[in-house]
């Protein structure tokens, strides 16, 4: 009860459930079917495991670890019956997925105490939830007491512009913006001067999120990392990459356009819940040695949670076979 009180909360793990209800009942329909009547793992439940993996878009390179893996925990344990499989999976993939930097499950929504304000700067293409994810996290930092504010630095669409500025009045954030095509560095350059002046703890920056010219991409985030850096010098202490959860393997290729373009530290992926592609989350974790730190599980302002990798692969693989 101890770790609940402190990392998550009931509520939080009746969210996951539900979230993840349809990636667990693809993966499980395919297991509980292939291990039936058995009492080891074979290669018959190891072919059922790796059929499951890959369509729930866990990837193949990662999919081919985790069952290597599964491989030599059965030869070194000499013994691994059906029943034991769930615990086995639950341990061998928690300890494959990238952590923080310090080792840790980051608990809750508080930033480090500092004369500057904590600056995360968001990328990602249009359409995978970026800009709501920036309010859902702006509604959660402020619930946790931080002073919030927020950059429209995506100038390339005016509907970013008026979608960001809808979330700030919503939930109580100013929101620092230009017209339309304005440079997106000097919203930045901005926003961080304000959110100085006004003591604020942390800064949220969109960025435009097109992908057809990648040089320009990078030269833009560039420009307006180092123009930030001008105010706070080791701003953006978090380049945030938002990914639609469920796009699946569209969504490796854009981790992989955007980690050529930027030093991105941190993921978020979102629109988890109704689909059953949830083991994106462990594949691109594994495969560009990122941590997740939010996952998205809904539409309301306070549907996004802090990523816990024990309890998400608890989730999916908690019930007894």
């Amino acid at each position: 009860m101890g770790f609940f009180n402190k990392l998550f909360s009931k509520k939080e793990k009746e969210t996951l459930d539900l979230g993840l209800q349809k990636t667990k009942e693809g993966v499980w329909n395919k297991i509980t079917r292939a291990v039936a009547g058995k009492n080891k793992v074979d290669d018959d439940v190891l072919d059922a495991l790796e059929e499951a993996f890959i369509t729930s878009d866990v990837g193949v390179d990662t999919t081919l670890r985790i069952i290597e893996r599964i491989q030599n925990r059965v030869a070194r344990d000499k013994y691994v019956g059906s029943d034991e499989l769930r615990a086995l999976l639950c341990d061998e993939i928690s300890d494959m997925l990238e952590k923080p930097e310090n080792g840790r499950d980051i608990e809750d929504f508080h930033v480090p105490k500092s004369d500057n304000p904590y600056v995360i700067m968001v990328v990602g293409v249009n359409g995978v939830g970026k800009t709501t994810t920036i309010g859902k996290l702006a509604y959660q930092y402020k619930a946790a007491g931080n002073k919030v504010v927020l950059g429209a630095a995506d100038t390339f669409r005016a509907a970013a512009i008026e979608q960001l500025d809808i979330w700030g009045e919503r939930i109580g954030v100013p929101v620092i913006k230009q017209k339309m095509g304005s440079d997106p560095a000097a919203v930045a350059f901005d926003t961080l001067s304000s959110a100085k002046a006004q003591g604020a703890d942390v800064v949220i920056i969109d960025t435009a999120g097109r992908l057809h010219n990648k040089i320009g991409l990078m030269n833009e985030l560039t420009k307006i990392k180092n123009v930030m850096q001008r105010v706070v010098p080791d701003a953006p202490q978090e380049i945030l990459l938002v990914l639609d959860g469920s796009t699946g393997q569209n969504a490796f290729e854009q981790a992989r356009q955007f980690v050529a373009a930027t030093e991105v530290n941190n993921l978020a992926i979102t629109k988890l819940d109704g689909t059953s592609k949830g083991g994106v989350v462990i594949g691109i974790s594994d495969q560009f040695k990122i941590p997740v730190k939010y996952i998205g599980l809904g539409e309301g302002k306070e549907d996004i949670q802090i990523f816990h990798a024990k309890e998400f692969v608890k989730t999916l693989f908690g019930e007894a076979i």
